[in-house]
């Protein structure tokens, strides 16, 4: 087993390191170009700002085709539904890289916890790319990176939780933004301007809600974690400032969007997910953006490797993703591959990577198994007719868990019996 693990993860890095590692994709751009043509052009891309938080930070979600609202099982949920957190499996913590193009890239780290029905969690990320300034003579005369900066603190909670229904989960992040321009020069003396580029840089100030519903339906495998994940969620809701340094005013609209997502797994090992998403500019709403959508798909092959693949139309041109991930001591990895029509005029080849360290799942799982080993012992004891003994094994289990639903049903069949079994009483006593 360790070897073929070895394998797989060696030909992996080779495929996707390869200098020709395209598909030959490039040869349909024009093709893609013709299919979705003129009419999915969005004549107001672009008019708002703070964009990097369009850009996806790579990793899994990114392999699905960003296609995440109605999934959010992992790290990456900060930026598609904040109510992630409140339903996560274990704590978290990963890294992203997302090396996107003309020498920029992505660099995030977050970071998420959940106890009981509570999740909270924090991210950073940073977009930069170098700038660099040359006078009429091509000399260097000013050299630094423009960068745009978010930090994020997340907290959701899953409301009426219980065994069937598996709750609402609701959250939001509080996210502050800083875009950083450094310092230009003069045309004519070429010298520095000292505060040029504070008064160009930005403060941006914002929300993410989401929700998220999880339940059963053409399920065809056994696990206890409905197949079926429906999510909303608002993101980038709030303003920018610019202007430090001189007079604050308000910067462009943010790319504030609505999207919907759901995901559906109708066995084990295969995952399937779609979003739609709608631009929203709050300064001019006539100026929003045109819908946009992504699909996406999980394939786990083995407990350790999962290939993924996911399709993004936003604009005129598609975005394509593969990716897959796997385990390497202990650490989750995911590769992806993105073929993008749409950040360039000619195609463009980018590679991102995630890890993750998954910890422990603060005590849920032996908490788990405890509840099952009483409920399983009361109803040995129902079938034998120690109704009494049953009836203090699952009051038991519903201190522990008061929305376990088993439990609450064999407590309930029990008074009706003894409900059945006094009124007899009361009959025959009667007569």
């Amino acid at each position: 087993m360790k070897r073929t693990k070895n394998v797989v993860i060696s030909l992996l890095f080779l495929i996707t390191s390869a200098p020709g590692f395209s598909f030959d994709l490039t040869s349909w751009s024009n093709s893609l170009t013709d299919i979705f043509g003129d009419s999915f052009i969005d004549s107001n891309e672009g008019t708002t700002t703070f964009r990097s938080l369009n850009i996806p930070v790579g990793g899994r979600a990114e392999s699905m085709g960003t296609a995440f609202t109605g999934v959010a099982d992992d790290a990456n949920f900060f930026d598609y539904n904040p109510a992630g957190s409140a339903v996560l499996e274990r704590t978290e913590l990963a890294v992203f890289h997302n090396a996107w193009i003309a020498d920029s890239a992505m660099e995030t780290v977050a970071g998420t916890v959940r106890n009981g029905n509570l999740g909270m969690g924090a991210q950073f990320k940073c977009f930069y790319v170098p700038f660099t300034e040359y006078n009429m003579y091509g000399e260097r005369v000013a050299g630094s990176y423009y960068s745009e900066t978010t930090v994020t603190a997340n907290i959701a909670y899953n409301f009426l939780a219980g065994y069937t229904f598996k709750g609402i989960a609701v959250g939001a992040n509080l996210r502050g933004g800083w875009r950083s321009i450094p310092d230009y020069t003069d045309n004519a003396t070429d010298e520095i301007i000292s505060g040029s580029g504070l008064r160009q840089s930005a403060l941006a100030l914002m929300t993410d809600i989401g929700m998220l519903v999880r339940f059963n339906g053409a399920k065809f495998f056994a696990d206890r974690e409905p197949n079926i994940r429906i999510g909303l969620s608002v993101n980038n809701l709030g303003i920018a400032l610019t202007g430090f340094g001189s007079s604050i005013k308000m910067d462009d609209a943010l790319p504030t969007r609505v999207a919907a997502g759901i995901s559906y797994r109708p066995f084990a090992p295969l995952l399937f997910s779609l979003d739609f998403r709608q631009p929203v500019n709050l300064r001019t709403f006539t100026e929003s953006g045109k819908w946009s959508a992504a699909a996406g798909t999980e394939i786990t092959i083995t407990r350790f490797f999962a290939v993924n693949a996911g399709f993004l139309l936003q604009g005129g041109n598609p975005r394509i993703s593969i990716g897959s991930g796997f385990s390497l001591r202990g650490i989750q990895m995911n590769v992806n591959y993105t073929f993008d029509l749409t950040s360039s005029i000619n195609p463009v080849n980018h590679i991102s990577l995630g890890a993750k360290i998954r910890f422990t799942d603060r005590g849920r799982g032996a908490a788990q198994a405890k509840i099952d080993k009483l409920y399983t012992k009361g109803l040995n004891l129902y079938s034998l007719g120690e109704y009494s003994k049953a009836m203090e094994l699952w009051k038991e289990v519903l201190n522990l868990d008061k929305h376990f639903d088993p439990a609450i049903e064999g407590v309930k069949a029990i008074e009706r019996s003894e409900d059945l079994y006094k009124r007899i009483v009361d009959i025959q006593s009667l007569d």
